[in-house]
């Protein structure tokens, strides 16, 4: 059973469609990105999955255990949040508030997990440091491991290397196709950058002129005529 399906939703604002009668699925494993134009919906996609913004028609439906407050999200950065006053420490600990419950204070095990992303994703040695003197690559990093503290099944990753230079970009793509290959964690990533998503993703989902305009395998999309057009690689295998 997949992880995650979208059973022919309709995305809006106030009456007005934005996307029309999508339909995927994304199974334990998979590497997802969905790509299209900007105010194609991408966005508005993550915020329904996320439950924080109900389709205008059909289902997000959860499957295979998981339970929608165990998705990791990692959102597109505001300027106030770039400038937020807290520790490393404290902000990757914060991904795991959804497992606290009524408890007003973090477990031991918690504790250990947030240390445990911090070292997994090379910043253990910043725990103390404040968030806001970090680098954009930094800050991201920390971000990562927030929300890996949520999630040891799903990630949804909304143009995580937004703003970062080429080399700190290479290092968060491999970050994040290391957490999927090592650690089996599924990644459902929105990109602009096509070329990227196909050297990683193992399945595409391009979304624009308010319709579902390709889903499936990325070997699939690059012999489409639409991947043609939009990788520019010709058919050929990455």
């Amino acid at each position: 059973m997949p992880q995650l399906s979208c059973q022919d939703i309709t995305l809006g604002y106030e009456g007005k469609i934005v996307v029309a009668n999508l339909s995927f699925t994304v199974s334990a494993g998979d590497y997802l990105c969905v790509v299209g134009e900007n105010g194609s919906g991408k966005t508005t996609l993550m915020q329904s999955i996320l439950r924080l913004k109900a389709p205008m028609s059909g289902q997000v439906v959860t499957g295979d255990g998981l339970k929608p407050e165990e998705i990791g999200y990692l959102p597109q950065q505001t300027e106030v949040q770039k400038d937020f006053p807290a520790s490393v420490r404290e902000v990757v600990r914060s991904g795991c508030l959804n497992g606290c419950g009524m408890r007003p204070y973090y477990n031991r095990a918690q504790k250990d997990m947030a240390d445990e992303n911090m070292e997994k994703l090379g910043i253990r040695d910043l725990a103390k440091r404040c968030y806001r003197e970090l680098s954009g690559g930094q800050q991201q990093r920390v971000l990562l491991a927030r929300a890996l503290c949520a999630t040891r099944k799903l990630l949804l990753l909304d143009e995580p290397v937004a703003g970062l230079d080429p080399k700190v970009t290479k290092e968060m793509y491999d970050i994040i196709a290391m957490l999927n290959q090592s650690s089996g964690i599924t990644v459902m990533m929105i990109s602009h950058d096509i070329a990227a998503a196909v050297k990683y993703a193992s399945h595409i989902l391009h979304i624009g002129n308010q319709q579902q305009l390709f889903y499936g395998i990325t070997e699939q999309y690059l012999q489409s005529e639409l991947g043609k057009i939009y990788a520019g690689w010709g058919g050929a295998k990455v």
